[in-house]
């Protein structure tokens, strides 16, 4: 390939990254959100959790010397599922098919416990979904991927019951919401929010059905085209989405 032809390679693949950012920035009711999008057809999903050692990974930096070379085609990572004080997931989490924690669906005081709690999944296919924890007892596939959480936010377009429409407990808050086709919204807030407003964003803001609560208080994001990469309290499981090569 000549010259021209790199250049022009070089240009297209620029343009496709400009219109194609990992994260933006919206506002809804008065609140910044960054809103990170996975679709199956462009990105790639995993969860980690533990480095090649077993030993847990803990922060976004050590992830991404986890990865290695692959870091640079990282659009972004977060937090995911709820974990215990060693960091290991409270429930449900499944990693290139294989059960490491199986479904939790005990009674215990807590927001992991305020049923109805869920599921997030990606099936072998790419695609992805979000599931009440009983609904997804009821699946007969394996998925590729899977973390639990709790509670949910959206379930069929209704909030969590539990859920008040703007309670007085505001932190930064991060879930994650399952679109039509298969996509999955990862979504920040810059500030601290209640549930109430979360689970709306979802819903009125992103148009998603089905959402499921991440975690507060420890809400990280790592998004590389940003410049931004989180620091705080250790971590668990985390998801990290990749430009497909």
């Amino acid at each position: 390939m000549g010259l021209a032809g790199a250049g022009a390679v070089l240009a297209a693949g620029a343009a496709r990254l400009a219109d194609d950012p990992p994260c933006r920035i919206e506002t809804f009711e008065g609140a910044r959100f960054t809103v990170c999008a996975y679709r199956p057809e462009r990105h790639e999903l995993r969860l980690a959790w533990r480095d090649r050692s077993g030993a847990p990974l803990r922060t976004l930096a050590r992830l991404a010397k986890h990865l290695g070379p692959e870091a640079d085609s990282v659009r972004f990572a977060m937090n995911a599922g709820m974990y215990e004080p060693d960091l290991s997931p409270v429930g449900l989490h499944v990693e290139q098919g294989r059960l490491l924690r199986p479904l939790n669906t005990a009674d215990a005081a807590g927001n992991f416990y305020l049923k109805p709690n869920g599921v997030f999944f990606v099936g072998n296919d790419g695609r992805a979904a979000v599931a009440t924890a009983e609904a997804y007892a009821r699946r007969t596939r394996s998925p590729a991927w899977a973390t639990q959480s709790g509670p949910m936010l959206l379930v069929g377009g209704e909030l969590h019951p539990r859920i008040q429409p703007d309670g007085a407990s505001r932190l930064v808050r991060n879930g994650v919401g399952a679109g039509p086709d298969g996509e999955a919204l990862f979504v920040i807030s810059e500030g601290p929010v209640s549930f109430g407003k979360l689970a709306r964003f979802f819903r009125d803001g992103l148009g998603c059905k089905d959402a499921l609560y991440l975690d507060g208080t420890v809400s990280q994001l790592w998004a590389p085209r940003q410049g931004r990469r989180d620091r705080g309290p250790a971590l668990g499981p985390m998801v990290v989405v990749l430009d497909r090569g």
